[in-house]
């Protein structure tokens, strides 16, 4: 079932001579799969394509391409075991974590088809005109939202389903009315494939434009490098490291034509501890930290990898605590031995510092590929001056960093890079009387949580899954939830344009039904 070949829109390709293998980390194997790199002349018959497919598919109505999202749920669902066994081959994670995956994958793509039935997120604004008024006359003014163009899609690592061939930045760019081109991530190129396929299908069977989809193989950096540069591409989606999200931002930014980059990057995740959350809850909070610093491997983009309090018993209790759960957990098997490699790395280059302490590490000796979990401790001042221990180590592994008092606590969270997520553990008086640490954290962070913890994100539309940088390339957006699909729109204004010719978003009679600002009042109502 699996070809190994490119999807160029519809057709299956293989002419490139870069031949690779996906990689099946449990069995510490080389899958039987060969994968063939998309050459130049792919990659730029996808891009035409997709540029072709835009000139039709931005103008098909919400109706239409929700029946296209709709069938793509259908087909995935519709590979069965062959796409769980698939995934579970390349990515070593579990049955119960693939099976969940594609579920969360196909509600993205349910989610979006309702908001496209709906039709009011495109925020059609309309300003009637004033003839008479004085000293000037009002014009006629009616704004909405419109696609970009044909969008470029990296698939990430660590979630080969979500966040991937038909993830979230998929199904929000083809929402938006974007064709997209897949570059799949060379660890889970067969898994891409299969959903590659299922893409394609359903596009055939609901009468999408040929180039509404394409994806294509890549080992290296070249076939990113050539589409991110391509004249016809508009935009790209990006989950992965601060390095390649910034070197993918910076291409774009080159561009005779600057496009964005909607990258989502590095994030350790702080957590603040307050009194009460360690007076009185200590043995809850240190086994809900240590089944989050070790989910999944640690390999999520929201694991805690940095945990403040102030020094004292209640905080010594709390690492003991925190140590001894995170001792007990038995390690679980990372994406690759790539990804592996790096975290034993990371891990090693931070306990390596001066004046750090090890809190919890996992003494068996472990499987290869598995990653143990490891907790360190360092005292504020330490912390503050070593920018060295800021950094993220992707994989299970935290720093507990115990400040002297809380007014350290706020400078080193003033000092933080930017991250998805922040958390504050304590009760809602502790949020008043700590309001200045409250601000300080919510100024670096995207989503600000209490009394929980920052793995698990939501897919709804309140959602925030973005932070100031290097979190995130564009911290107004979130790559999470179907507020998602205003990365790949722009506003357009018509001024006294003809009311037939407009689009009927925007026209008076409101033939869609929406919801619409008109003369600063939010309507469903037509006008006239």
């Amino acid at each position: 079932m699996i070809s190994g070949a490119n999807y160029i829109g519809s057709k299956e390709s293989k002419e490139g001579n870069i031949a690779y293998k996906t990689f099946n980390p449990k069995l510490n194997l080389e899958t039987d799969w060969t994968f063939y790199e998309a050459n130049k002349e792919e990659v730029n018959e996808a891009v035409s394509l997709a540029s072709d497919a835009f000139k039709t598919y931005k103008n098909f109505s919400g109706i239409k391409k929700a029946e296209f999202l709709r069938a793509i749920a259908k087909e995935i669902e519709l590979l069965g075991s062959t796409l769980i066994e698939t995934y579970m081959a390349e990515s070593g994670l579990p049955e119960g974590r693939a099976i969940g995956e594609r579920g969360r994958t196909i509600g993205q793509l349910l989610a979006f088809a309702q908001l496209l039935e709906d039709g009011s997120w495109v925020e059609a604004s309309i300003d009637t005109s004033q003839p008479d008024r004085a000293p000037m006359p009002k014009v006629d003014l009616r704004k909405m939202f419109s696609p970009i163009g044909p969008i470029v899609v990296f698939g990430a690592s660590n979630f080969p389903l979500a966040f991937s061939t038909a993830g979230g930045d998929t199904a929000s760019a083809l929402a938006s009315g974007c064709p997209v081109i897949v570059k799949s991530h060379p660890m889970h190129a067969g898994t891409s494939e299969l959903v590659a396929s299922a893409v394609l299908k359903a596009a055939s069977l609901t009468g999408m434009p040929n180039g509404v989809f394409s994806n294509l193989n890549s080992k290296g950096f070249d076939v990113g490098r050539q589409l991110v540069l391509h004249p016809m591409v508009k935009g790209v989606g990006f989950t992965g490291s601060i390095k390649g999200g910034t070197a993918l931002s910076k291409m774009a930014n080159e561009r005779e034509e600057p496009i964005p980059v909607f990258a989502e990057m590095g994030s350790v995740n702080p957590v603040v501890i307050l009194p009460s959350a360690i007076e009185n809850e200590n043995d809850k909070w240190a086994n809900v930290y240590a089944n989050s610093i070790t989910m999944g491997s640690g390999q999520f983009c929201t694991n805690p990898g940095l945990i403040l309090g102030v020094k004292g018993d209640s905080l010594n209790s709390f690492i003991d605590a925190l140590g001894r759960e995170v001792s007990k957990v038995e390690p679980s098997c990372m994406l690759h031995p790539n990804i592996y490699n790096a975290f034993e790395s990371g891990k090693n280059e931070l306990s390596a510092q001066k004046n750090v302490d090890v809190v919890a590490s996992y003494s068996e000796n472990a499987t290869v590929n598995f990653g143990a979990a490891k907790v360190l401790r360092v005292l504020g001042a330490e912390f503050f001056k070593n920018s060295t221990l800021h950094r993220e180590v992707f994989g299970p592994f935290s720093i507990v960093v115990e400040c002297k008092d809380y007014l350290e606590l706020e400078n080193i969270l003033k000092q933080l890079e930017g991250q998805l997520t922040g958390t504050i553990l304590g009760n809602a008086q502790e949020l008043k009387d700590f309001g200045s640490i409250v601000e300080a954290l919510k100024n670096r962070v995207g989503r600000i949580i209490f009394n929980g913890a920052p793995t698990g994100v939501e897919v709804c539309s309140s959602m925030q899954h973005g932070g100031p940088f290097p979190a995130t390339t564009d911290s107004r957006f979130t790559s999470v939830g179907v507020r998602s699909i205003e990365r790949w729109v722009r506003p357009v204004a018509y001024q006294n344009w003809p009311n037939d010719l407009l689009p009927q978003e925007l026209q008076n009679e409101n033939p869609l039904q929406i919801f619409r600002y008109v003369d600063g009042n939010f309507s469903n109502k037509n006008i006239g």
